[in-house]
């Protein structure tokens, strides 16, 4: 079959799998897909971020400072589709299905048609590309940048201008996800030795492509050591209070001397063994094969990233490097050993979202492994190739439909919780009902209540940040809002105390002032009138709405 029609059908896969069911598959949006479209909603009608900062290269959001990237490609989809789950996740599935296209263009350049098709169809099909690429993800668009930079740079090679458009796109990179900015600089040391005598052979251009990346790094330098990234990894450091209190618990029970004992238990010597094990965990074949990751949004339980069935062509590509030696084939290994290097250095490893840059390389390898084994591994193999290679494939799509089984079915419905599911019901209700309340209370069990309210209802957000009513504070390296308009925010264990209705004629309300409270279950003050309840999707109730009675 012409590789074209191979190519077009993969494509179709991709879009399927990518694309159905997009505003359901996962569950709900969760609270960092909500910012990030509720920014660029907020960019496309007033030029600000919710916060009012024009056109930032920065967003505060929740104090987690988001970079730019995603939230800026967000905004034409947000003005064609609405602030709703396609307009911000339509982006991520879009570059998920690009990104098939460009590694077979990058295998085609370097290897062959056969190693380009499968790099393909893996791109379509395994699971790390289809969970990620259904979720609104800043590493979504970094992963497609880095990708279509080394295709840039491949081209580059042979027309010099193309470096140009490389050195732009690995620039983007430092403005899309906290971890390029780690990766990123690696990698283009990582081509710089590989490739330095054709590198040299046009050093004007290249000189002047490096600079035009400088320019991006140095842009992005002070934020990033002051705000955007030192602000995410004060969240997920290694060293946090825990590991220091296990530090002193260590040197309170060591029978060494005082001085020795620092010596033996510090930071230092806490941080290097765990980053050495998170690093070797993304190696493992429980995180490849079998379970993915731990956190229930980037990975689906009792299944793995990868399909176990790729395993043998993982190590026949590594094979396949270190026979041909190839300056493309070891910048891949170079590229997979350098990207969960982030990953590492943080909590929660392994950690599918955070060694996202693995996933190109990782590719790449496996289809060298899989061309290798039917093109030259063997004669056996070599005579019955086209009867082995259509078993692969069977296999693979056998492996994929067990997959998405799992995936649409068994993990939408016990895992909706881990999306926050329920949001949007309980603003719907609002939506339909909030009319007869004068004060209206929702629990900050699940994370971020008045964002998802500012989503769901559109709000503008000229009026939110020029609310009177806006209750919003730094606390913990963290924003908290605790009410605006006629919305209040309560910690879960505050509920019942706070929770409160005034009586009829006081402070200007209307005599028959009436209140409403969204909760956690059976979490409300007794003699309120439970109106309605929001299970998640396996049954279990996530939200009590209820009528709250009038103080007396």
């Amino acid at each position: 079959m012409p590789a074209k029609i191979l190519l077009f059908l993969t494509i179709i896969l991709a879009i399927f799998l990518h694309l159905f069911n997009l505003d359901t598959l996962p569950s709900a949006l969760n609270w960092d897909e909500i910012s990030l479209g509720y920014n660029a909603y907020s960019v496309v009608s007033s030029g600000k971020d919710e916060w009012g900062q024009f056109l930032p290269l920065s967003f505060r959001a929740y104090g987690d400072y988001k970079l730019p990237g995603y939230i800026y490609l967000d905004i034409p989809f947000i003005k064609l589709f609405g602030l709703n789950e396609w307009g911000v996740r339509l982006p991520s599935a879009i570059l998920g299905i690009g990104l098939v296209f460009l590694v077979f263009l990058i295998l085609k350049e370097k290897g062959n048609i056969h190693v380009a098709s499968w790099g393909a169809f893996l791109a379509a099909v395994i699971p790390w590309t289809i969970i990620l690429s259904r979720i609104a993800l800043e590493a979504q668009l970094a992963l497609f940048l880095t990708t279509l930079a080394f295709y840039l740079f491949i081209l580059g090679l042979r027309k010099n201008y193309f470096l140009f458009f490389s050195a732009i796109c690995f620039g983007l990179t430092i403005f899309s996800y906290n971890s390029s900015r780690i990766v990123t600089p690696l990698l283009i040391l990582s081509l710089g030795l590989f490739y330095w005598k054709q590198i040299l052979s046009s050093k004007k251009i290249s000189i002047a492509s490096l600079l035009i990346f400088a320019i991006f790094f140095i842009m992005a330098l002070p934020k990033a050591l002051l705000q955007d990234s030192s602000a995410r990894y004060r969240w997920t450091q290694i060293v946090d209070e825990g590991a220091i209190a296990k530090i002193n618990e260590f040197r309170g029970s060591s029978a060494l001397p005082p001085t020795l004992s620092e010596i033996r238990f510090n930071k230092v010597t806490y941080f290097i063994p765990e980053v050495m094990k998170n690093y070797i965990s993304h190696f493992s074949p429980n995180f490849l094969f079998l379970n993915g990751g731990s956190n229930y949004q980037f990975s689906v339980p009792g299944s793995g990233l990868l399909y176990p069935v790729l395993a043998p062509f993982l190590l026949l590509g590594f094979w396949q490097i270190y026979k041909e030696r190839k300056k493309w084939q070891l910048f891949s290994f170079a590229w997979l050993l350098i990207a969960p290097i982030p990953a590492a250095i943080t909590r929660d490893s392994p950690h599918a979202l955070r060694s996202i840059l693995m996933i190109t390389p990782m590719i790449m390898i496996i289809s060298l492994g899989l061309a290798y084994c039917l093109n030259g591994l063997n004669p056996w193999i070599d005579k019955r190739k086209m009867l082995i290679k259509f078993i692969i494939i069977l296999v693979l799509l056998f492996s994929l439909f067990l997959f998405w089984k799992n995936y649409s079915i068994d993990y939408t419905r016990n895992y909706s919780w881990a999306w926050q599911y329920g949001y949007k019901q309980a603003v719907n209700y609002i939506q339909r009902n909030g009319n007869q309340y004068e004060k209206i209370y929702f629990t900050k069990k699940y994370g971020e209540p008045h964002e998802f309210l500012l989503f769901y209802m559109q709000f503008d957000s000229e009026q939110y940040r020029n609310d009177p009513s806006l209750n919003r504070y730094r606390r913990s390296d963290w924003y908290w809002v605790d009410g605006f308009d006629r919305y209040r925010f309560l910690n879960d264990w505050e509920v019942k105390e706070n929770a409160k209705c005034p009586p009829a004629g006081r402070a200007g309300l209307m005599s028959n002032v009436k209140c409403l409270l969204i909760t956690s279950p059976g979490n409300y003050p007794e003699d309120s009138k439970l109106l309605e309840v929001i299970s998640f999707l396996d049954g279990e109730p996530a939200f009590d709405i209820v009528e709250l009675p009038q103080v007396q």
